[in-house]
């Protein structure tokens, strides 16, 4: 009776997923550009892309890593730039060679982006079994690995369903904004019909494990000042700046970096004073103020001379944390202008935060959507047309969420039927 129900159990499957052509003939649908592409019936498998704009692993890849950089116009817009940014890159590279060099050598982004995305996976397989197995890419922008060859790595690996995930917490034109159009653009040059069916986690400027994690290093922080002076400490909340003529376009950036603070600040019970700084600012035009440096010596003036700084906006450290926080202004600055300057720790490997990485991406792939409806929104002044179309090519990609829900809808349903006809027999 047993193997009689099992023959039955096949059978009926089999005959639902040849009627379906699921299983041994996939479904063409239509693809952006008119072409094909093919939904499959196999557990899916899901690529988690984390986009961040990396830096140099070692003092050779400093030049590279400012020239790509420099050539990217959706960061940084300069005349002549094809031909001015390689000059640049070239009379900035034993500076910033320098400060790697002060810092042990090279960036370790890669390697806190890496033990992120591992345990992230790692969680998601257990709380997320129908959408495993999962395994996580790295793509920066102007280091390897680099966004486009990550994305023809999840092509090779068969990947199914794609999330460009940005590990820039506070959405901005400008890094967030770069990143997504890099995606674009690469499936724009491809000419090859990618079986990905993409979608972007783009801004979480307030998620709680990103505002728990930080909070719990701010208070380990504070307790390492003299007890009494630590409810005098002031709270700079350190930012990587924007020109201000990227404000005035509408790049979201700035709010969202405020939300953070202004979240972070409610679950420490708002117990000291603090200000949103800016630093990082490069070259001669007007960029967001006051600048970190500047604020550290107003306050020293004034005779506020505990002051602890946390990098809001970077969810790892790299130069930005280690060498102008730590260095220029934690150490030389605080010497010079008599102040005690501690720094609170990047989100790294907290285990509170990956978690919440884990749990962000499950959220994200539960809600069904290709981006959010503020991504789908250009800045009022906007002027780059590749970001539009950026915009439209992951709107674009909802219709294949769809059809990849759907049949798995219809995969359950076969099979709950089946078992029925069997527990009959």
């Amino acid at each position: 009776m047993a193997n009689l129900q099992r023959q039955i159990f096949r059978a009926f499957q089999k005959q639902f997923w040849q009627r379906s052509s699921l299983l041994e003939s996939p479904p063409a649908i239509a693809c952006f550009n008119g072409k094909l592409r093919f939904s499959s019936s196999e557990r899916p498998k899901t690529g988690i892309l984390m986009l961040n704009m990396g830096g140099p692993e070692n003092l050779d890849e400093v030049h590279d890593f400012l020239l790509n950089l420099f050539l990217d116009k959706d960061l940084i817009q300069l005349p002549a730039q094809d031909r001015l940014a390689p000059l640049i890159a070239k009379r900035r590279t034993p500076k910033i060679q320098e400060q790697y060099h002060e810092i042990g050598g090279g960036s370790p982004i890669k390697k806190w982006t890496h033990l992120q995305g591992q345990g992230m996976v790692e969680i998601l397989d257990r709380i997320s079994p129908e959408t495993a197995p999962h395994k996580h890419y790295i793509g920066f922008r102007y280091v390897n690995p680099l966004t486009e060859d990550a994305l023809e790595q999840m092509e090779k690996d068969g990947v199914r369903r794609g999330i460009a995930f940005s590990q820039y917490p506070q959405y901005s034109c400008s890094t967030t904004g770069s990143s997504m159009n890099a995606i674009y653009k690469h499936y724009h040059k491809r000419g090859v019909v990618s079986q990905i069916a993409w979608s972007s986690i783009d801004r979480w400027p307030t998620h709680s494990a990103l505002i728990k994690t930080h909070a719990q290093h701010i208070r380990e922080e504070l307790a390492k000042f003299p007890e009494s002076v630590r409810d005098d400490v002031v709270i700079l909340f350190s930012a990587h700046s924007l020109p201000q003529r990227s404000q005035d376009r509408g790049d979201p950036y700035t709010t969202e970096v405020a939300a953070t603070v202004m979240a972070v600040m409610e679950e420490l019970g708002q117990t000291h004073s603090y200000r949103l700084v800016w630093q990082s600012k490069v070259g001669p035009l007007k960029w967001l103020e006051p600048q970190t440096d500047q604020a550290i010596k107003a306050l020293a003036e004034r005779g506020q001379k505990n002051i602890l700084l946390v990098p809001i906006a970077f969810t790892s450290d790299h130069i930005e944390t280690l060498y102008e926080l730590d260095l220029e202004y934690s150490k030389e600055l605080g010497e010079k202008v008599g102040a005690n300057i501690r720094r609170s720790g990047a989100p790294n490997g907290n285990p509170i935060f990956i978690e919440g990485l884990a749990q962000l991406v499950k959220s994200h792939l539960d809600s069904g959507l290709s981006c959010s409806a503020q991504n789908r929104l250009r800045c009022p002044n906007c002027t780059n047309v590749t970001c539009g179309r950026a915009k439209e090519f992951f709107k674009h990609q909802q219709r294949y969420i769809t059809k990849s829900s759907e049949a798995k809808a219809s995969s359950k349903t076969a099979e709950e039927n089946a078992e029925r006809v069997s527990g009959t027999v």
